[in-house]
């Protein structure tokens, strides 16, 4: 089964990691990487090392696409980026010990109408091969928040399965579409909120409102307090064990491909929970994302405590069996 994302505004990202960042000082980085990145595109190399078929879509300047065209050769990813001209973006991140990062984000492409149309066209032939898409980031300049919500709505119409993950205005406009999961933090969900989102009983109610607005699947992250997943019918919460934090650069993509791997090949919801909490606690302990050996999963996925929320659980099954790992990743695209 393939699996499709969509990265509708790409980055260079230049990360550089050091103890303690000293505005106004000069600062000595002790690790630094310069990498083709964007939201969806470290969710499909995730899911790649995870054993899938990835289709990845969205908007690339022809100017310096080399790096984004190495990445995807080099991984074994399906390039269905539309070229455009100009230049891809470049973001700065900057990523201290304490896990906080530091974000300079330089402006990207300008998307013209026919750039779209072609986007279009792209998807619309990708949802002839894949079941599960994921969109993923933020919009270029000028390109207007309905797009998200055009294209969550035209997949739906074809039975597509489609997880979103943004944020502002654009988190708005996709939420409004339905899109089957998403995934804010507490800030993006305070801000769609319009009010602060902190305790557990705030984000039940907004989980309830969201789902009530037909987003059947509300993940929330709470950086290192982990994880709360409210399903239709049952509610999880995952602790990831203490991870060294070097940087947080792609946690939150790490858990969303976990998520899609797991939701598409049908797997329960504490099964998933623990292989996407466990892929982003990884991510925290290193600044490249993915991993070569999927095995390296398995010891943190083991020390992933996952604990059932909702009062209708069945007694005994408020803590998931660890033998749901047994096998957490594919064994081809069987399904």
């Amino acid at each position: 089964m393939k699996l499709v994302t969509i990265t509708l505004n790409p980055a260079l990202d230049l990360t550089a990691a050091l103890d303690q960042l000293h505005p106004g000082e000069v600062n000595l980085v002790g690790e630094a990487s310069l990498r083709a990145a964007g939201k969806g595109i470290n969710v499909a190399i995730v899911l790649k090392d995870l054993g899938r078929d990835v289709s990845l879509t969205g908007w690339l300047g022809e100017d310096n696409q080399q790096a984004f065209v190495d990445l995807f050769a080099h991984k074994g990813l399906e390039d269905c980026f539309v070229r455009v001209p100009g230049s891809t973006r470049i973001n700065v991140k900057v990523s201290e010990r304490s896990g906080r990062v530091t974000d300079l984000n330089l402006p990207g492409l300008a998307i013209a109408e026919d750039a779209i149309l072609a986007l279009d066209d792209v998807i619309e032939t990708l949802a002839r091969q894949g079941q599960w898409f994921v969109l993923a980031g933020s919009l270029p300049k000028g390109v207007d928040t309905a797009l998200v919500a055009r294209l969550i709505t035209g997949l739906k119409a074809q039975g597509k399965q489609v997880i979103f993950d943004c944020s502002g205005a654009a988190l708005g406009a996709g939420i409004a579409a339905g899109p089957t999961l998403i995934k804010p933090n507490l800030e993006e969900l305070s801000q769609w909120a319009g009010r602060p989102i902190l305790t557990l009983e705030e984000q039940a109610e907004c989980a309830r409102a969201l789902q009530a607005r037909g987003v059947s699947q509300v993940v929330i992250s709470n950086g290192a307090e982990g994880v709360i997943w409210f399903g239709e019918e049952q509610i999880w919460q995952a602790r990831p064990p203490r991870m060294q934090v070097v940087s947080t650069v792609g946690a939150g993509d790490s858990l969303v491909a976990g998520l899609a791997h797991g939701l598409s090949l049908g797997w329960p919801m504490a099964q998933t929970l623990r292989l996407a909490t466990a892929a982003s606690a990884l991510a925290v302990s290193q600044v490249a994302v993915g991993f070569a050996d999927p095995a390296a999963l398995e010891p943190i996925a083991e020390r992933v405590t996952i604990t059932r929320l909702d009062a209708e659980a069945p007694q005994g099954a408020h803590q998931a069996d660890r033998k749901d790992m047994t096998s957490h990743t594919s064994t081809g695209d069987a399904q």
